[in-house]
């Protein structure tokens, strides 16, 4: 592999702790320098305050980089990677190669401007969005502790460290993550705040004044403050966070943004672009660093290689006691790290949509959601649920499932409280730390709580399912703050999600297969409050719903109009089929729920749905936003133009015009 270049001359004497985290220094202005875009600030004044991590505590192995025991290391600060990726070279992972510095935020370089998940590489998540590290931090030490109620000490016992800034603190979003850190008592979860009192606008002081360690320990965290380029305090205090496992720590690190730059340390200037030759030079001068650009003396290179080898006795150690396992709880260990479950759920999936065909309930989705969930619950270990404090109306909770709390992490629910942004950036964090695989609940309307999060799941390839209930006009009384309009063709926007809304108990059990198989990317069951009847009555084994949409109802000869619904309107739809049936208008109904999914199939597939009739229509209780490219522009389209009111559904879907009755006269106008 490519590394640092040594230097030609290198003293004898020892290396010391200021070499080490100079050398962190040099290469983040250096990459930031030859991109001619970047964050050196942040690297250079928490250079000291990593270089203690990583060579004192940090249990980790370059050699194998995914061993599922590592600490995790989470830079919520993002914007700073030049630090992460510094550390990942010196200390030895084999895909940071000096190349790869060299081409700091360049096309196709692992080095992008903030990082990208890639645990092979030692990035444990993608940052950048300020307060999504340190949320995703939260599901990473809750992850921990579950897993090890599982598996006790000898396979799960490790920390997760993470660097965060004033802007992360500041971020609603880490209220709410480190709020439910706090309640939770995640001892293994240590903070390391870069304190450095400068914000992009200038000094914090303009809009900042919290008085960060009282908020914390409010939360029910610990808090210590220590001066950031002084390496005994930054290492005591580790080790004493280490030792309280009863609460989370929170270290505030009084650091000097761009620490050695003559002109521009502690100041707003050194944050968000590059030093400039005068001023690196100045720089190398005052920190004593006289070698050339990405130039690290061999003693310090070998140093941090030697920081990268010292847990390989550990990891050594945990694969003899892996190997020692044996019987089901290996195989159940080596399953959940896998995260496999496509055959243990196949034939439970099949034998409950046989079950839901003879007895043909009449059920909201959310109720179909939650017997599916009842079946799958008993036999998948892993999968772990939760709510932001809508469990009665999201119905995500089975019997016995057992709370998650300080006291037992051996449940399998969380009640994750009015907390939906937190929700998910700490699914987002269990998902990435292998081994569990997460959902939670709230209303579909609430999901602009957790856009962010959501976004980040999808950049990220996270399974992560989102079960969204009372999905429209549908839920009625509550009004048109609650009753989504435009939030499906809002979700179906973000690449790499899934958008299921199914129509009945049988495609809500499809739904849910998709769901747990899709492993490059978070879904999103979108489900309703009102009841819905059986519609899919054939009983087939095939999970049709993976086509995206299909013929639910063909027409009584050549179709002269098509209707294509989802979810609840689906019942509308064949409604509006039999009339214009009665009609003489031959007429077939599509079910369309994934556009996403549909989208995938093939041209043939795709025009033996959309072609062969005069007329197109749609059916949703939402905008008609995304449409289109299905029915075309004169196609037309039955569902929301304004925001809802508060009513019982039955009279709203009668006063929005959501009827059978209008999509007749819609097509008879056509025709």
């Amino acid at each position: 592999m490519s590394s640092a270049q040594p230097a030609k001359s290198q003293a004898p004497e020892a290396v010391t702790h200021n070499d080490m985290a100079n050398a962190l220094r040099a290469l983040s202005m250096d990459a930031v320098q030859k991109a001619n875009s970047g964050h050196p600030g942040m690297p250079m004044g928490m250079a000291d305050v990593a270089t203690v991590l990583f060579t004192q505590f940090m249990k980790f192995d370059p050699s194998l980089p995914t061993w599922p025991d590592r600490d995790r290391f989470i830079l919520s600060a993002g914007h700073g990677s030049m630090l992460l990726y510094s550390i990942l070279h010196l200390t030895g992972y084999e895909k940071m190669t000096l190349d790869q510095l060299k081409n700091f935020r360049q096309l196709h370089s692992l080095t992008a401007g903030h990082p990208e998940v890639m645990p092979e590489a030692g990035i444990e998540t993608t940052t950048g969005p300020l307060g999504q590290g340190i949320s995703n931090a939260v599901g990473f030490a809750l992850a921990e502790r579950m897993l090890n109620a599982r598996f006790g000490n000898d396979l799960v016992n490790h920390y997760t460290y993470v660097i965060c800034s004033d802007g992360d603190l500041m971020e609603g979003i880490s209220h709410e993550a480190c709020s439910l850190a706090g309640h939770l008592g995640l001892g293994k979860l240590i903070a390391l705040y870069d304190d450095n009192a400068i914000s992009i606008d200038g000094p914090t002081s303009l809009s900042f004044t919290d008085d960060t360690r009282k908020r914390f320990e409010a939360y029910g965290w610990e808090t210590f403050e220590v001066d950031g380029h002084n390496p005994e305090q930054i290492s005591k205090a580790i080790a004493a966070a280490q030792m309280n496992l009863a609460k989370p720590s929170l270290i505030a690190c009084k650091t000097k943004i761009g620490y050695g730059a003559p002109t521009k340390q502690g100041s707003a200037s050194s944050h968000g672009s590059p030093l400039g030759d005068e001023e690196i030079a100045g720089a190398r001068k005052n920190l004593g660093w006289s070698h050339a650009p990405f130039e690290v003396p061999g003693p310090v290179l070998a140093a941090w290689r030697t920081a990268g080898q010292h847990s390989q006795k550990d990891r050594k150690n945990w694969q003899a006691r892996l190997d020692q396992m044996s019987g089901d709880k290996r195989e159940l260990f080596d399953r959940m790290q896998k995260g496999d479950v496509a055959k243990t759920i196949e034939p439970l999936i099949e034998n409950f949509k046989k079950k839901m065909t003879a007895e043909a309930p009449k059920i909201a989705t959310r109720a179909a959601s939650g017997k599916v969930l009842e079946a799958l619950v008993p036999v998948l270990p892993e999968l772990i649920g939760g709510s932001a404090d809508l469990t009665g109306s999201n119905l995500t909770l089975v019997k016995d499932m057992g709370k998650v709390s300080k006291a037992d992490y051996s449940g399998r629910y969380v009640y994750y409280g009015v907390r939906e942004h937190g929700m998910a950036a700490a699914m987002n964090g269990m998902a990435l730390h292998k081994g569990l695989i997460p959902y939670g609940g709230t209303f579909l309307s609430f999901t602009d709580y957790c856009r962010p999060s959501i976004r980040l799941s999808a950049i990220m390839k996270q399974r992560v399912v989102y079960v969204m209930t009372h999905d429209s006009i549908g839920l009625g009384e509550d009004g048109p703050t609650h009753q989504p309009v435009e939030h499906l063709a809002a979700l179906r926007a973000i690449p790499n999600v899934l958008v299921l809304r199914p129509c009945d108990v049988i495609e809500t059990a499809e739904c849910w297969q998709i769901a747990l198989e899709h492993t490059t990317g978070p879904s999103i069951l979108v489900l309703t409050r009102q009841n819905l009847p059986l519609v899919r009555k054939e009983g087939s084994s095939e999970n049709i719903s993976k086509k995206g949409a299909y013929i639910l109802a063909e027409a009584s000869s050549q179709p002269v109009a098509t209707l294509w619904a989802t979810g609840s309107e689906i019942e509308i739809a064949l409604k509006a089929r039999d009339m214009l049936e009665a009609a003489a208008i031959p007429t077939r109904v599509v079910s369309a729920p994934s556009l996403e999914l549909f989208a995938k199939q093939d041209e043939k597939y795709q025009a033996s749905l959309t072609h062969g009739s005069k007329v197109a229509v749609a059916c949703e209780a939402a905008i008609r936003q995304g449409w289109d490219h299905i029915i075309g522009r004169d196609g037309i389209f039955v569902g929301m133009k304004s925001f809802g009111e508060s009513a019982p559904y039955q009279e709203l879907y009668k006063h929005f015009g959501i009827t059978a009755e209008a999509i007749v006269e819609a097509v008879k106008k056509k025709v």
